[in-house]
Parts: C-alpha cells; structure tokens; sequence
C-alpha cells in the first residue's frame, strides 16, 4: 500500500532556530496519524511544509503522489483542494453565515454549473456529517466554540479531502467538547477513509483517534508507535507526555 504523504529528511530553520531535522515519515491511506510534542517543537512548521505554505530548506515532501516542490502553482492548487485543513483557530468568517463559510471553499473550486447543481446538497450534507444542520443560517458568533470547531470540520469536509490535516483540534475546548470533537475526527475517518494527519499534545483525543503516533522531539521522530506502546514505553522521555 503506497503512502499518501512521504516525507523523507527534510529540514527547515529560521535564522539559528533549527525547527525540523532530517525528518522522515510516511502517512498510509484510511491511517489517522498524530504528531505529539511540546510546543515549539515543529509540529506545525510540518504540517505547512507538507502543504508548501512553508518551503522546506532540504530534503522532499511527496503528497498523493506529486512531489510538491516541483509542481507549479495551478498544479498546487488543485493538490490543496484534495487535502484539508483545520486551523487551530478555527479559520470561520465573521461576516459570513454558517451558509456563506462552507459555500466558500465551492467558489473557489467548483465552477458555477458546479455550484449551481451541488451547493446546496453539499452544504447539507456536510452539516449533517458534523450533527449541526440548524445552524445553517446562524452567524460564527452565535455558536459555542465547540460548534464552532464543528463547522470549521464541516467546511473542511465539503470538497471531500483525501488528506485531513488537524491542528490542534481540541484546543480550548472543554473536556467533555474535547471528547466530542475526537470522536467525531474517528466517525469522519470511518465514513470517508480519509487519512489524517492529527497535531496535539491532547492525550485523550491522541488516546481515542491515533491509528499510530509520532513522537516529535528537538525537531526528530524521536518515536513511534500505537499510544498504548508508547505508553509502555521505559524511555522517560516518552512517558512523561502520559504523566
């Protein structure tokens, strides 16, 4: 089975800060991959880097099968509507309506026959998928911040993505949302065989999500396995992230 996202040694630095060093992995198709450190320890400089929001300074990142270093603009764009992304802040616009935020990415990516056809059952239908059809027409202030994360799932959903990209997603949220939105990442992976890519420091998400973890250290794998390996692990470098 051929990964869907091959990073093989890169680097990447800012001035003196080196953030990733000789960095190697690989994500598999349906595989809910997380990526556990502390912060500052390049989790998310990665995650930009695999979408080339960021350059790499050395090494290559391959993406469904397209090495993103040496494809043109067009051509990135196209790979990016197949990958997507939940920011940690949610990303929502304000002056949109629950409506409005998911009709965006159609705009941008389905031409007007598209949308004139499908908006409509795809906004619906993505809505459904998160539990929160009746907020269709409410504005991004009237949610809570777990309805909030819902719809920016929902949004992320709608071009149906081969690659979810999570960061952070249960930042802020309180345990119990927490809990909701990881198993909702798992119903999304079920549904959709997507594979995923899940950045976090949440033990309880990675606990209820993770097929398999990276842990990330001074800019290395520094390990890997299932949660409950690691969490037997005798290096006190891995336990004390399951203190």
């Amino acid at each position: 089975m051929n990964p869907v996202v091959q990073v093989e040694n890169i680097q990447k630095s800012f001035g003196e800060n080196h953030v990733l060093r000789d960095l190697s992995l690989s994500v598999f198709p349906g595989e809910n991959l997380v990526i556990l450190g502390k912060s500052g320890s390049g989790k998310s400089v990665l995650i930009k880097c695999i979408i080339n929001l960021i350059a790499t300074d050395k090494g290559k990142i391959e993406v469904l099968d397209r090495n993103i270093q040496e494809i043109g603009q067009d051509e990135l764009d196209t790979l990016r509507s197949r990958v997507g992304f939940l920011f940690q802040s949610n990303a929502l616009y304000d002056s949109m309506s629950v409506r409005e935020n998911l009709e965006f990415p159609l705009r941008r990516h389905w031409n007007k026959e598209q949308r004139q056809k499908g908006s409509k059952k795809a906004v619906l239908e993505a809505l459904d998928d998160v539990g929160l059809a009746h907020t269709i027409d409410m504005m991004p202030e009237e949610l809570s911040g777990g309805m909030r994360k819902r719809i920016a799932l929902a949004r992320t959903l709608i071009l149906k993505p081969e690659i979810i990209l999570y960061d952070e997603p249960t930042t802020g949220l309180d345990p119990i949302t927490s809990k909701e939105i990881s198993q909702l990442m798992l119903k999304v992976q079920k549904k959709y065989n997507t594979a995923s890519i899940i950045i976090s420091h949440d033990m309880n998400c990675i606990k209820i999500t993770a097929n398999r973890v990276i842990m990330l250290i001074e800019g290395r794998c520094y390990a890997e396995g299932t949660y409950d390996q690691l969490k037997q692990s005798s290096d006190p470098k891995v336990l004390e992230f399951f203190e």
